[in-house]
């Protein structure tokens, strides 16, 4: 389980500085999700980016949609710096990022005219409570675009690599935050139709999860996995006899994938897009 200290702090401290690998793994997949933002994004107005991080999604979107005004939320301070610098570098003057929770920065700003994330809405303390309050700040008939994991068992760069180093993929009962916590799409229907939304559309997408590139590519994927994600809390358990044992059979089933000088792993997402209904609606 993933919280919102985690992310204030550790968590985010080293996906901020892993951005560039992070965004790398996410490449294929925002490709979709940009292309399903853009196919309902309107031409003016207020967007807001929820769990902004880098600000990938944030800059696309501005730089696709330059009358747009884009606001990043993010609980990591160390996330938004990052974010505020890419877009300075970008020149993207209509995106502004802020560090905060999502509800409250929400009423601070609202009315939005689109509400979009990349995989930020699955670490929602509160789901219930968080979609409502983005259903309340959004204009009525706006859309809600967001991706999210399906699966621990489709998406093999975790379930492979966790079993490589004999762990396993947490499996809570209920809902607790997490990449996995709206693998379930009964479960996304719900929260959505509860909050107030209306022509949800949930449709799965696969797509390539890029662990490891450059001069040797299965180092830089043990690199990467030994900061981010489950297997990286698997190895920080485990005692410092024991770690060369485990990455050396994380370092076999790496290798195994390698194809054309990189490490690729088949992963599976949801892209959700819902609109939020006014009143009489």
């Amino acid at each position: 389980m993933t919280t919102a200290p985690d992310w204030q702090a550790r968590v985010g401290d080293v996906w901020a500085a892993e951005w560039r690998r992070t965004d790398r793994s996410f490449a294929d997949l925002s490709r979709h999700l940009d292309a399903a933002i853009l196919a309902v994004a309107p031409t003016q107005g207020q967007v807001v980016d929820l769990g902004c991080g880098a600000g990938a999604t944030s800059l696309a979107l501005a730089a696709a949609r330059p009358s747009l005004s884009v606001l990043g939320i993010d609980l990591s301070e160390a996330l938004v710096a990052v974010a505020q610098q890419r877009a300075a570098e970008q020149g993207l003057a209509n995106t502004r990022f802020v560090t905060g929770m999502v509800p409250a920065e929400l009423a601070d700003a609202a009315p939005f005219d689109l509400a979009v994330s990349r995989h930020g809405v699955m670490f929602f303390d509160d789901p219930a409570s968080a979609f409502s309050g983005i259903a309340a700040a959004l204009r009525p008939g706006a859309p809600l675009v967001f991706s999210c994991f399906r699966s621990a068992a489709e998406n093999i760069w975790a379930a492979d690599a966790i079993a490589a180093i004999g762990g396993t993929l947490d499996a809570p009962t209920g809902y607790a935050p997490g990449p996995f916590a709206f693998a379930d799409r009964d479960v996304i229907h719900r929260l959505l139709d509860d909050a107030g939304f209306a022509r949800i559309a949930i449709t799965p997408v696969d797509y390539r999860y890029r662990a490891g590139a450059g001069d040797d590519p299965v180092e830089d994927a043990i690199d990467f996995f030994r900061r981010i994600g489950p297997v990286s809390r698997a190895i920080a358990a485990a005692s410092e006899a024991d770690r060369p044992a485990l990455l050396d059979r994380l370092r076999v089933v790496l290798a195994d994938r390698v194809a054309d000088g990189v490490v690729d792993f088949p992963a599976a997402a949801w892209i959700v897009t819902a609109y939020a209904q006014g009143r009489g609606q």
